[in-house]
């Protein structure tokens, strides 16, 4: 008989994706922007597409026009497909505080 271990198995990795988010007016809930850039495939010009994510950000810690790491997650809600697993850069224009 073969052994059988304690630990579970992921189905495989999660698709992660960086982008910048647009907006943070929903509750707990982030919108945003991912850049691909690719060449065209018939005239090999270089074109940069963009896609909207809608993410769960549980503590609301995005604002917008920070760069964010996405990642895959089971459907939370009709459009909701991601959480937010970091912020990677701070908007430097929202950081400034005045007293």
């Amino acid at each position: 008989m073969a052994e059988e271990t304690n630990t579970p198995t992921t189905g495989g990795h999660r698709k992660q994706r960086v982008g910048e988010v647009v907006s943070n007016k929903m509750t707990k809930t982030i919108v945003v922007r991912v850049e691909r850039r690719f060449p065209h495939p018939r005239f090999k010009k270089i074109v940069t597409s963009y896609k909207k994510f809608y993410a769960h950000d549980a503590k609301a810690e995005a604002k917008v026009g920070d760069t964010v790491l996405i990642e895959e997650s089971r459907p939370l809600s009709k459009l909701k497909r991601w959480t937010l697993v970091e912020v990677v850069t701070r908007n430097a224009a929202e950081t400034t505080v005045t007293a």
